[in-house]
């Protein structure tokens, strides 16, 4: 278990003094317990005794086990594909580099699709579909193509979805016609990208509600969000991989063709009618006659 979880979940019946640690910690995740233990009381105006006695009950040895464990997570957060190359290193010499990563991404799916929650998948899909503004799509400098994907999908079900594209000064400039009405939907996995945090978070104080795609870690955008999606991303590879959360984004749009589907239908018809008279996509050839 995470620190954060033994934080929120994994702490029964603080005292009021445990309390303002407890909130002091998560005001500023992890970084916020990197000090010492008289700097962290002092911070949260609680005695040194205090500080010991709730990593105690967090179930730690003492304050240095307790710090070890938040180290570890930040470093987690901050991985370079270059520290990952040194930590992972390369396959085994006995079976081909693409073999062997495919091999690693399906044993990550395939344990992820026992972890997924339905009901989570619903609520999005809820939001999504029955929200009365717009619905944008914003994503870092990889994840901005899971954004992407979900956005055509998503135009395919209903109108007003806005597909924000890689960030760019003037993106802050869309801040300006969101409110209450809207919907964000921001993919953000580590190492999070400051600009992005910085969008959802103003956004979010104009009222916006805010779906997170993310990793295990939590990008920091998971403090103003409605919901978040988590999946897995590590792999045998110095990079993480997007397959769980793309799953993810075709299994919001499966659900969505299961939950929709009379207004899908009318909806697919319209476009396919428009793309027909446009020539979009190539007809079906037909089959040359034998000899």
């Amino acid at each position: 278990m995470r620190v954060r979880d033994k934080l929120t979940d994994g702490l029964s019946a603080p005292t009021p003094a445990e309390a303002k640690i407890v909130q002091l910690l998560l005001s500023d995740y992890p970084l916020g317990g990197l000090g010492t233990a008289a700097q962290i009381a002092k911070r949260a105006g609680v005695s040194d005794p205090t500080v010991a006695r709730l990593v105690t009950k967090l179930g730690y040895a003492n304050f240095a086990e307790f710090q070890a464990d938040l180290l570890a997570e930040v470093e987690a957060r901050l991985h370079s594909p270059l520290l990952m190359m040194e930590a992972k290193g390369t396959a085994p010499a006995d079976e081909h580099p693409a073999r062997a990563y495919i091999r690693s991404a399906s044993r990550r799916l395939a344990d992820f699709s026992e972890k997924v929650t339905p009901a989570l998948f619903d609520q999005v899909e809820e939001l999504l579909m029955e929200a009365p503004g717009r619905v944008y799509l914003l994503g870092g400098r990889f994840s901005r193509h899971l954004a992407g994907m979900l956005a055509g999908y998503l135009g395919q079900f209903r109108d007003g979805v806005t597909d924000l594209g890689a960030f760019t000064a003037e993106t802050y400039d869309r801040l300006v016609d969101m409110g209450r009405r809207d919907v964000l939907i921001a993919f953000d996995y580590r190492r999070y990208q400051s600009d992005v945090v910085r969008f959802c978070s103003q956004a979010a104080e104009r009222g916006v509600r805010i779906v997170l795609f993310t990793d295990p870690w939590l990008s920091p955008i998971a403090a103003s969000a409605l919901h978040v999606v988590v999946a897995p991303v590590e792999v045998d590879s110095p990079y993480d991989t997007f397959i769980p959360p793309l799953a993810e984004v075709e299994a919001l749009c499966a659900v969505m063709v299961a939950r929709r589907k009379d207004r899908a239908e009318h909806r697919f018809a319209e476009l396919e009618r428009v793309r027909e008279a446009n020539d979009v996509t190539m007809r079906a050839m037909p089959a040359k006659d034998a000899d």
